[in-house]
């Protein structure tokens, strides 16, 4: 009977599989704004950046950490300014950005953040550290992405288990 490779069991391959925590996931590449820049610009910045979604930060002195203190979305500009006719220069992003985002720790296991997004309404949440401060933004397109690369792990194995079956039974 054919024998078949066995998994080298290194420091890169877990033995077992730890769960999912938001900081595994998140990007770790943040655009932010400050709540003093006018809406213009912060349009602009969407543009420019090719995202829909701006982290409102500010600087803690004492540690300078990005601390979070709003989000602004490309839908937030829409409704605060376009829809109700509002000159965008007069506006800053304090004026229209959500004052009190859903945040989630990096150690957050993603089941857990899953149901609080949904709970919240939202497609992405800050992700900070343990001191609060700001570390990335994790999305429903970087879980989807993570399920995605687990399926075709699936699929894969039951491709090769097809095959390997297929060569030995003939």
């Amino acid at each position: 009977m054919e024998s078949f490779p066995v998994a080298a069991m290194t420091s890169d391959v877990p033995v077992a599989t730890a769960a999912l925590h938001a900081g595994a996931l998140c990007r770790r590449v943040v655009i932010t704004v400050a709540a003093g820049e006018d809406i213009s610009a912060a349009a602009r910045l969407m543009r420019e950046k090719r995202v829909g979604y701006l982290v409102v930060s500010d600087v803690a002195p004492e540690a300078a950490l990005r601390k979070v203190v709003g989000v602004l979305t490309d839908r937030d500009i829409v409704v605060a300014v376009v829809a109700s006719e509002t000159e965008p220069r007069s506006l800053r992003v304090g004026d229209v950005m959500t004052r009190t985002p859903l945040l989630v720790g990096e150690d957050y296991l993603i089941d857990a953040v899953l149901r609080f997004m949904r709970d919240a309404g939202v497609r992405r949440v800050p992700v900070v550290g343990k001191q609060g401060e700001l570390v990335g933004v994790l999305s429903l397109d970087d879980v989807l992405r993570s399920i995605a690369e687990q399926l075709a792990s699936i699929a894969g194995s039951i491709r090769c288990e097809r095959q390997n079956e297929r060569l030995l039974r003939t």
